[in-house]
């Protein structure tokens, strides 16, 4: 499996807010055992789904501080479940973004109904710690097609 968990960006304020989407496909392997007859994506992934949409986020601000990673689930509920083939929409609000820290409130919704959400702690990883080149291609489909969200002087 890989953990690539945001399909699209539906819209973006860079450093400020996001919404996206995911959908995890019945053939997924997780599903074999995440539970037999009763299929439902893991609750660690839902979170991780949000975690990586408020990165990208994060990250569409075009900072110097480096790359945001999931430091701290602050609270996480669930309130329904992701079925195979379900369209998962993903929403983040950034609460605080300082230069070595950023919180983000999330939640996820399936069919207009609120599935889970979470509050998160995102720390920062400088650039080079990640393989040269590396870029966030999600991010970078969206910000080619929507280029008024770009930062201001990265044109």
């Amino acid at each position: 499996m890989r953990f690539l968990l945001v399909d699209s960006i539906i819209s973006l304020e860079p450093g400020h807010s996001i919404t996206a989407s995911k959908r995890m496909l019945g053939n997924e392997e997780l599903f074999l055992d995440h539970f037999p007859g009763f299929q439902v994506v893991p609750g660690v992934l839902l979170v991780e789904m949000m975690a990586q949409a408020a990165g990208k986020c994060l990250v569409a601000a075009g900072s110097d501080r480096g790359w945001p990673m999931l430091a701290q689930i602050k609270s996480a509920n669930f309130r329904g479940w992701v079925r195979p083939d379900e369209n998962a929409i993903i929403s983040a609000e950034i609460s605080q973004n300082r230069h070595s820290f950023a919180t983000a409130s999330c939640s996820l919704q399936v069919n207009g109904a609120g599935v889970a959400s979470a509050d998160l702690l995102f720390s920062f990883v400088p650039r080079d710690h990640f393989a040269p080149g590396y870029t966030d291609t999600v991010l970078a489909t969206f910000l080619t097609e929507h280029p008024e969200c770009l930062p201001v002087g990265s044109e």
